[in-house]
């Protein structure tokens, strides 16, 4: 058995955990990322996401806007809208002073950009279909056994991040507990063609029993986001393929003409999760190991990279002043920011989701009002969406590797495996 040592450990080789490696990139910190799945499989999610003016700023920071720009659609709009009332709220860049309210990816389109950042760095090593068996904590490092096809490995580090999803193995295992619950509603996830141009309008349409969100993509097609009850949600995507369609054609409308099914309906639970603490000693939670959220708004992700830039910038810095990596007073730095902001937009989506999933009359009333109160006065207009893209908390700064002007090389560098 041999022994490998790091500065730390990333178990869970997703887009957060993929920012934190690109972050650090050029400090000199030896990095590797623990992936369960195969390279193909992590690639090949069927998932697109509404990508947040802030996140688009962070990759442009760690080098790859430049690659995925062309490959993702710009939002000129966002229409928020309530059921059939006629009064739509539409978000423009002027009310951020961006290039667009926001943006929308392919997993694989992110995936590989962060992948590919990751490769051509020498200090960094992406490991797949490696698992976690197990991590010790000692004061001064991490002991983490994985289990690989040439058998079982420990790996040494000074931190180790968690950043393996909501039912992260290595949270549980350091018994971190978690608040939340489960939502009443699931989430169908599926990609369309309309048949007319969708012009990168971007929709997020309010019904009483969840929203529906029209992310527009590449080559006219869209990711349709509808939330609705367990058993109903469970019930439309089992439908027969034109009658799933025609029930999609309701919530969607016919402003783009009809639509043509690209993939089969998933279908999966609404959640909300926080973990009652993002570090201890030796280990610090990223994104969905952290934090989970209902998926109105797609916050998610989002949060997810947030983490990831600011693990980076506070690991950056401690590095710089040759501080221990897993000291907690180090990693307090990150969890006291990520997680107060984080509790916000929880908070956030699930008031919105609350707000809007009902037929209470006084609240359909308010919320109506309120719509209308957005489409009069600009000022309550830009103050929602600066919340929804993140510009207003503790904004992760560049790290001192980001600020060299990292970019994406033509490199041919592959990535390291164990020797």
């Amino acid at each position: 058995m041999n022994n490998f040592t790091y500065d730390l450990i990333i178990v869970g080789g997703g887009i957060p955990g993929l920012t934190l490696a690109c972050g650090l990139r050029g400090t000199g910190l030896r990095v590797a990322v623990m992936e369960a799945q195969s390279e193909q499989a992590v690639d090949d999610r069927p998932r697109a996401y509404a990508i947040s003016p802030l996140s688009a700023n962070i990759f442009r920071t760690i080098g790859i806007w430049e690659q995925i720009s062309p490959a993702i659609t710009h939002f000129p709009q966002v229409v928020l809208s309530d059921a059939d009332y006629p009064h739509r709220v539409v978000f423009t860049p002027a009310d951020l002073g961006e290039p667009a309210v926001y943006y929308c990816a392919e997993h694989r389109v992110l995936q590989g950009a962060l992948r590919h950042q990751a490769a051509i760095d020498p200090h960094i090593t992406c490991c797949y279909d490696t698992r976690v068996q197990a991590v010790s904590y000692g004061p001064h490092q991490a002991t983490v056994t994985v289990e690989t096809g040439q058998g079982q490995q420990d790996l040494s580090a000074a931190l180790v991040v968690a950043a393996d999803g909501i039912n992260s193995q290595v949270r549980q295992q350091a018994g971190i507990k978690t608040d939340g619950w489960n939502y009443w509603q699931s989430c169908i996830t599926a990609f369309v063609s309309p048949a007319r141009s969708h012009q990168n309008i971007a929709h997020e349409r309010f019904w009483p029993d969840g929203p529906f969100a029209i992310l527009p993509l590449p080559d006219n097609r869209c990711q349709i986001v509808w939330i609705a009850p367990h058993r109903e949600a469970e019930a439309i995507a089992a439908l027969p393929p034109d009658q799933f369609m025609a029930a999609m054609q309701h919530r969607y409308g016919d402003h783009s003409g009809s639509l043509t099914l690209l993939s089969q309906p998933l279908v999966f639970p609404a959640r909300l999760m926080h973990s009652r603490r993002y570090c201890q000693p030796r280990l610090a939670l990223l994104g969905d190991a952290a934090h989970h959220c209902h998926p109105v708004g797609g916050q998610g992700l989002n949060l997810g990279i947030r983490d990831g830039a600011m693990l980076a910038q506070v690991l950056s810095t401690a590095a710089q002043q040759q501080q221990d990596l897993g000291d907690i007073r180090v990693l307090r730095r990150y969890g006291h920011r990520r997680r107060f902001e984080n509790w916000v937009m929880l908070l956030f989506t699930d008031s919105l989701n609350r707000t809007f999933s009902n037929r209470w009359l006084p609240m359909m009333v308010l919320r109506r009002g309120v719509l209308r109160l957005m489409i009069g006065w600009s000022p309550l207009r830009r103050l929602m969406l600066h919340l929804m893209v993140g510009f207003w908390g503790a904004l992760p700064t560049r790290t001192p590797a980001m600020r060299r002007g990292i970019a994406l090389k033509n490199s041919q560098t592959t990535q390291r495996g164990f020797s």
